[in-house]
């Protein structure tokens, strides 16, 4: 874990990328972090300024029952049932995030200084049940500078208009393709539209769009080294680089276009891209690569604590490394394309995959927490 001392004596390519206009947001949070004084430390040094969660970071961090003891014992003596437990412990080190983060938020009017965190991923597929799990885990969390995480289903894209439009701000999760990308910009923009029909602040709402990296590039390599063609292997590690570019490429389209600019005169703010699944899967590739290669003004990188760490030793910062390739982007997405490999259907599966992954860490969770609180001589 990064002290104070090392986050700030190695903070250099990190400074880099905040001059660059790359929001750096960590993707982690447990008990452990907020208590030892780590979170705080990387947020005193200007290093972090903003915080993401999702099924699995809890599932590792409740799972491993460290720091949550106390919480858990007062939990079972109240007999509550395991989802409201998870619930409890969950918000509680979200709340506290916020805290330690809401000089950042104060700082930037509120575009940095966020806390994620996710409905329930049981949802995925259920609109109603998803604004009602938003507008709930909003008032539980109880601070400005939180924002919800919401799925990029097709049953998520409802969802993301209805509580944007009731002034909640919203972190898109699990998008992969560029088509769902611009569903959810649209989306975006339905919200923001009816929170002005309310009478609501738009400029008080904030989203990020979180597009997954380096998952597509996992995927496609597998398919190219199946085929085995020298062609096929010469296209390994280019794909998720040229889907997130763009995606990016797709962002400056929607928010420079009419509907946009009707919405920012009354002070609304565009939703940043924000790369998701930066950690580098495959060894054969620099472990800064989705950071070193994703560089544009008004993006967010969300890293785990070992991406972090890399770029902060030896991240090669060198300015946008996105606005100039898109037609190397397009050609290279073509390229597997003629190789018989589908995007649709990659995508696609990704997606799936995404929702399934986050659902069985859910259950993970449920199911470490019920044990705690039976250990306890509760019944969950």
């Amino acid at each position: 874990m990064i002290t104070v001392t090392e986050a700030t004596a190695t903070a250099g390519a990190l400074e880099r990328l905040a001059d660059e206009g790359v929001s750096i947001w960590l993707d982690d949070l447990s008990r452990r972090r907020i208590e030892s004084g780590s979170l705080a430390g990387l947020v005193e040094a200007g290093n972090v300024v903003g915080v993401t969660t999702n099924p699995s970071i809890f599932q590792a961090a409740i799972g491993s029952g460290a720091g949550y003891e106390e919480q858990l014992a007062d939990l079972a003596v109240r007999g509550v049932t395991v989802d409201e437990a998870v619930r409890m412990l969950t918000t509680a080190d979200v709340r506290s995030a916020a805290d330690i983060l809401h000089p950042v938020y104060e700082k930037t009017g509120g575009r940095d200084g966020r806390v994620s965190i996710e409905v329930d991923p049981r949802l995925a597929h259920d609109t109603v049940a998803t604004v009602a799990e938003a507008r709930q885990l909003a008032w539980l969390v109880d601070r400005p500078n939180v924002m919800i995480k919401i799925p990029a289903t097709r049953a998520g894209l409802p969802a993301i208009t209805e509580v944007i439009g009731q002034g909640i701000s919203v972190n898109v999760t699990l998008i992969f393709s560029l088509e769902r990308y611009r569903e959810v910009m649209d989306a975006y923009l339905a919200g923001l539209e009816k929170a002005r029909a309310k009478g609501l602040d738009l400029s008080a709402i904030h989203s990020v769009a979180s597009f997954f990296v380096s998952r597509v590039d996992t995927e496609i390599d597998k398919r190219l080294t199946v085929l085995g063609t020298d062609e096929a292997l010469a296209l390994k590690g280019r794909a998720a680089l040229a889907n997130a570019r763009l995606a990016y490429e797709a962002y400056e389209d929607v928010f420079s276009g009419e509907r946009w600019l009707a919405l920012s005169g009354d002070r609304a703010n565009k939703q940043r891209p924000l790369w998701a699944s930066t950690g580098v899967k495959d060894p054969a590739y620099k472990d800064t690569l989705y950071v070193d290669d994703l560089v544009a003004p008004g993006t967010v990188n969300t890293m785990p604590e070992a991406t972090l760490n890399a770029v902060a030793d030896h991240g090669a910062v060198t300015g946008d490394t996105v606005t100039g390739g898109y037609p190397q982007a397009r050609a290279d997405l073509a390229a597997v394309e003629r190789l018989g490999i589908s995007y649709e259907e990659v995508v696609g599966q990704l997606e799936d995959e995404g929702v399934a992954k986050f659902g069985a860490a859910w259950q993970d969770l449920l199911d470490a927490v019920t044990k705690s609180l039976d250990s306890k001589g509760v019944d969950a």
